[in-house]
């Protein structure tokens, strides 16, 4: 099940809980990737409120959003960047991608595994994957009052298991998300005490969230199919951001 492009931005760029999951979620990445100089950075699903850092020294920085879900233009005040796809047929060509980050991508789609022979497809020699999902054990997953509470959440065995299959190697697990998910002032109040305590807790025991970091094994997936790929057209009205009073 997707969530509306609408109500990802309205959660992550105008919810004080949205922002503050922000925040977690892109110093966890940072820790990861602290730079991309010269790099191909692409996002899927509803990236974009992670990819800012990259913009400056990133060669290109492309946020793939799906049809489902729908698209918005991104990042505001500065040329587009943002296409709308199908799921698991990408417009890029094969091998192009340095670093790759999937956030409300995998636990959203209706064919997890076409998926991840796509996101095989596009990273090239050396290239990095980062798939951030909902923790099953977590809070986060439990409350549908987040973007967290939509789709199939996993367990990092669970994940790793399926990367795997898809011919993926797991390098480096992390967790984020350790507040409440609560908009309630005292909630949010503590949200930092609770985001500092969690770095030192286990990976295995992420928060409402935890990211793999995966690289890609030089075979193919089993099971690839050769698929037609057909030439995706330019939106109309997607060439220029919408510039509004909240900055993405």
């Amino acid at each position: 099940m997707h969530l509306d492009v609408q109500d990802l931005r309205n959660f992550y760029y105008r919810s004080a809980l949205g922002r503050a999951a922000q925040k977690s979620l892109r110093g966890r990445l940072l820790e990861l990737w602290p730079e991309a100089k010269g790099q191909t950075v692409v996002g899927f699903g509803f990236a974009a409120p992670l990819l800012r850092p990259y913009l400056k020294d990133a060669r290109r920085v492309i946020t793939l959003m799906p049809g489902p879900q729908g698209v918005m233009p991104w990042p505001a005040g500065l040329p587009n960047t943002s296409v709308l796809t199908e799921e698991t047929l990408w417009p890029i060509e094969t091998g192009h991608v340095d670093k790759l980050v999937l956030l409300h991508g995998l636990e959203t789609c209706e064919r997890p595994s076409d998926l991840l022979e796509e996101c095989w497809r596009v990273l090239g020699p050396g290239g990095r994957v980062l798939f951030i999902v909902p923790n099953r054990g977590g809070l986060w997953a439990r409350r549908d009052v987040t973007p967290f509470g939509y789709g199939r959440p996993y367990s990092p065995g669970q994940l790793d298991a399926q990367l795997r299959k898809h011919q993926f190697l797991p390098e480096r697990h992390v967790g984020a998300l350790y507040q409440f998910p609560s908009q309630q002032r005292v909630w949010m109040k503590s949200a930092g005490l609770f985001e500092r305590i969690g770095r030192h807790v286990p990976a295995m025991m992420a928060g409402g969230a935890f990211m793999v970091e995966a690289t890609k094994l030089v075979y193919p997936p089993k099971g690839t199919r050769q698929r037609t790929r057909k030439r995706v057209s330019v939106l109309e009205g997607l060439t220029e951001p919408a510039v509004g009073s909240a900055r993405v």
